[in-house]
């Protein structure tokens, strides 16, 4: 593949074909200080961890809530911060601000800049921004359905996104799908930092100018 002229993307109707994904280890609802404290023991030893938030869809113009959930998976375990519950509590945020364990998201700013609507002077560290990592395997696509679809061929399902994140108890299909895509970050990250993915072979190489087509020009 000649990176100058060719890119890696996707059609949101192939990723439609593909086979769903779910994760498959354990989920822990963590919505108490002791199950937070043993959440924190567990992903501090793992040393690495896929990260991600939900906050409550609002569908009133100029209204907007906070972030409701926070999802920080190993490969094994996903647990979920119930942050509409517990609030940013200190150890949380130590963990967040802890350079020494890698959390791995994507679009990360956007959820550094809902959880300082919890607390402003939250200082994030050890992130690894999926969007910008992508970019050194000629993935033009940023979305993490679409990544997860080029590099692994399944499809993470998104009908649980819009949900209330703020219920009184999250469902089964709310739990999985929170979980799955904490989880799908870091398998992304291990599978292309372990350098089992080869740009070159990929199915989904296209032309870059296919993606920009420039506007076709007239005479009057």
């Amino acid at each position: 593949m000649n990176p100058q002229t060719q890119t890696i993307a996707i059609s949101k109707e192939t990723v439609s074909q593909l086979p769903v994904v779910t994760f498959g280890g354990g989920i822990t609802v963590v919505d108490t200080c002791e199950k937070a404290r043993m959440a924190l023991r567990e992903l501090t030893r793992a040393r690495i961890a896929g990260f991600d938030t939900e906050t409550k869809p609002s569908f009133h113009k100029g209204r907007a809530h906070k972030v409701a959930l926070l999802q920080l998976s190993t490969e094994n375990h996903c647990y979920l911060f119930r942050l509409n519950i517990l609030g940013l509590s200190e150890g949380v945020r130590a963990f967040l601000e802890d350079p020494s364990v890698v959390k791995v998201g994507l679009s990360v700013h956007d959820d550094f800049n809902s959880l300082r609507r919890l607390s402003p002077d939250l200082d994030p560290q050890g992130f690894v921004e999926l969007q910008d990592y992508v970019k050194y395997f000629n993935i033009n696509d940023i979305s993490l359905q679409k990544i997860y679809a080029i590099v692994f061929g399944q499809r993470i399902s998104k009908n649980q996104r819009l949900t209330n994140w703020e219920a009184h108890r999250l469902t089964e299909p709310q739990q999985s799908y929170a979980a799955t895509d904490a989880w799908a970050c870091l398998e992304l990250y291990n599978h292309l930092r372990a350098g089992r993915f080869d740009p070159d072979s990929s199915p989904y190489i296209v032309d870059r100018a296919s993606l920009n087509p420039q506007p076709s020009s007239y005479k009057s």
